[in-house]
C-alpha cells in the first residue's frame, strides 16, 4: 500500500503537465481543422474540388472534437468510478 501512496504524486504532475495540456491541444488543433474547412468551404463557391477538400476538412474536425470529448468523459467516468481519484476540477487527480 505504500508503493500507491508515493506514486500519486507523480501521476498527478503526470496528468497536471502532460496528459491534460494533450486533451487540450488535440481539441484546439481539431477545433481549427473544423474552422479552416468552413472557411475553405464557403470561400470556394465555384470550384467543386476545393468544397470537398472543405467538406472533409468539417467531417474530420468534428471527428476529432467528437474523440476529445468522448476521451473527457471517459476521464470522468474513471474519475468518478474509481475510489481515491476523486476530482472535482475535472483534471485527473490521483492524491484525492
Amino acid at each position: 500500500m505504500q508503493a500507491a501512496v508515493s506514486i500519486a504524486p507523480f501521476l498527478d504532475k503526470l496528468a497536471e503537465l502532460i496528459i491534460n495540456p494533450l486533451i487540450y491541444l488535440a481539441f484546439t488543433v481539431a477545433l481549427f481543422i473544423f474552422i479552416t474547412g468552413i472557411i475553405q468551404f464557403i470561400r470556394s463557391e465555384t470550384s467543386d474540388a476545393k468544397r470537398g477538400q472543405g467538406k472533409q476538412k468539417i467531417v474530420w474536425g468534428l471527428v476529432g472534437m467528437f474523440i476529445m470529448f468522448s476521451a473527457y468523459g471517459i476521464v470522468r467516468l474513471i474519475i468518478a468510478s474509481v475510489p481515491g481519484l476523486k476530482s472535482d476540477t475535472g483534471y485527473i487527480n490521483f492524491q484525492k
